[in-house]
C-alpha cells in the first residue's frame, strides 16, 4: 500500500508561482510512477504532469508544459510540481496519484493510477 499526501495548495494571483508537494509512504515506490491530476469545479479530473521514479523521466500536458515542472526527492520521499506563470484556468484541485508500480511507460489516464491523495486546492485569481 502507497500512502499520498499533498500540500502546498493556496490563492495566488495570475502570473505567480505555487508549488504543491506530494509526501509518499509506504510500499518501496522507485519503481513507481507518480503523477499529478487536477480537477476544476465541474469537470473531468484531467493529467497534468509524471514523473517515474526511477529514473526521472518527465510528461507534461500540453496546456502546462514550459510552466509546470515536476521532480522527486528521494531523500524526502516527495514530489513536487512547481507552477510558474499561472493562469485562471489553472484553478482546480490538484491530486497527487502513483500508478501499480508495474508500468514502463508514463500513462496519463485516470485509470492507470491507483494509488491517490486527498487532493489540494490551489486558486488562481485574475
Amino acid at each position: 500500500q502507497v500512502q499520498l499526501v499533498e500540500s502546498g495548495g493556496g490563492l495566488v494571483q495570475a502570473g505567480g508561482s505555487l508549488r504543491v508537494s506530494c509526501a509518499v509512504s509506504g510500499r518501496t515506490f522507485n519503481r513507481y510512477t507518480m503523477a499529478w491530476f487536477r480537477q476544476a469545479a465541474g469537470k473531468e479530473r484531467e493529467f497534468v504532469a509524471a514523473i517515474k521514479w526511477s529514473d526521472g523521466s518527465t510528461y507534461y500536458a500540453g496546456s502546462v508544459k514550459g510552466r509546470f515542472t515536476i521532480s522527486r526527492d528521494n531523500a524526502k520521499n516527495t514530489v513536487y510540481l512547481q507552477m510558474n506563470s499561472l493562469k485562471p484556468e489553472d484553478t482546480a484541485v490538484y491530486y497527487c496519484a502513483a500508478d501499480r508500480g508495474d508500468s514502463w511507460y508514463i500513462a496519463t489516464a485516470r485509470g492507470e493510477y491507483v494509488y491517490w491523495g486527498q487532493g489540494t486546492q490551489v486558486t488562481v485569481s485574475s
